[in-house]
Parts: structure tokens; sequence; C-alpha cells
């Protein structure tokens, strides 16, 4: 038997690039079409970010979250993903630990307040997310079938709401950021394993609301 020192990470990945990527295209094949509908909702939030703050908003955003994060857990990680990696049966129940507290957060006092630079790039981050995502594919050589869109697959979920979180302000806030955080970065360690340059997506849309996060810490002190 070799040495446990000579394994790469790659050989601890369960499944093939082609079985992952794959994965997507039947997931969508199975939902569509409520692919519109989610990018509705994600547009739609934004555009309430980037209005003038009115009572009752951060309700509807943070419960429109809830339920975009409870579906994803559900229908993708818990049903589809968890069918190839058996360790996505763990990560689900984050997802749906995410969508009680977004739930939470509307009962709680969650207002998406914020006006400052970093709010602002939140704005453009998610926007990002819901736009960038789905164009990805033909860049890598994909089809189209297989592409991520907000509300359907994890990663432009976790970068759009991270982005929208930035506008938030409320005691549930820092709460709500480890899960999509923490998703990223997984989703990220996934692809670079697989040898896959799209790696670099998930990891920067981590990186960036962490730095913005820091950057306001400092300019508030």
């Amino acid at each position: 038997m070799s040495e446990w020192w000579t394994y790469r990470p790659e050989d601890f990945l369960l499944f093939s690039p082609r079985v992952y990527w794959r994965m997507f295209e039947l997931h969508n094949a199975a939902l569509w079409p409520l692919h519109p509908v989610s990018l509705a909702a994600g547009l739609g939030i934004v555009l309430l970010l980037l209005l003038r703050p009115r009572q009752g908003r951060g309700l509807w955003i943070a419960l429109v979250l809830a339920a975009l994060w409870a579906f994803v857990g559900l229908s993708f990680l818990w049903n589809r993903y968890a069918a190839i990696n058996w360790a996505i049966a763990y990560a689900a129940p984050a997802f749906w630990l995410q969508a009680l507290l977004l739930a939470a957060g509307a009962a709680g006092g969650l207002v998406f307040d914020r006006r400052d630079i970093a709010a602002r790039l939140g704005s453009v981050l998610a926007l990002a997310a819901l736009a960038a995502y789905p164009l990805v594919p033909p860049l890598f050589g994909r089809p189209w079938a297989g592409a991520e869109v907000f509300g359907i697959a994890p990663d432009p979920t976790a970068a759009a709401t991270l982005g929208i979180l930035l506008a938030a302000s409320g005691r549930l806030v820092f709460l709500l950021l480890p899960v999509p955080l923490l998703w990223l970065l997984l989703s990220g360690l996934t692809l670079h394993t697989m040898g896959d340059p799209q790696a670099w997506l998930p990891f920067s849309a981590a990186g960036v609301p962490v730095v913005l996060l820091a950057l306001r810490r400092l300019s508030e002190r």
C-alpha cells in the first residue's frame, strides 16, 4: 500500500470533471423554466438596493434570499450533488441554516440601508454574479446547458448573496456571511483540484467581499 503522503488532492475526488459539469446540465434541464424567474428575483433585489430605502423592503429581500437558499440546498445539493459526492450531504444543512438565518433576519430587523462605497460595490458584485456565471461555460469550452444560474446553482447564489449583504445592517449580518464564504472556498478548492481554470471565479467572489468589509471597518475607525 502506498504511503499516505504520496496521494495528491485529486486522488480523493469522487467524480470526474465530465460528471461534475454534466450534473449542471441535468439540473438545468430538470428545472427549466425556473431560471428566468430566479434571475428576475435577483435583479429585483439589486434594484431595491439601489433605490432609496423604505420600510418593508428588507423583509422581502431577506425572505426571497431565504427561499432561494433553501431551494438550492434541497434541489441541487441534497437531491443531485450528494449523489456523486457523499460529503455534500453534510453541506446541504448549512444552506438550510443560511435560509433560517435570513428568515430570522427578516423578522429581526435586518435592514438593507447602507449607502457607502462597500455597499455600492456589493451591488456591482451581485450583478456580476447574476450576469457572469451564466456566460462562463462557452469560455471554457462547455455548452450553455451547463450554465450556473442564481437561485438554481449554489455558486452564483452565494456570490450574489455576499454582494447583497454588503448593503445590510443589523445584528445578524455577520452570522449571515460564513456560509456563503465557506461554500465559495469549498467550490473553488473543488474546481482547483479538478484542474479547472474556473476556480478563480468562486475564490474571487469570496475574496472581494472580505476586502470590502475590511476597508469598511478601517474607514469606520
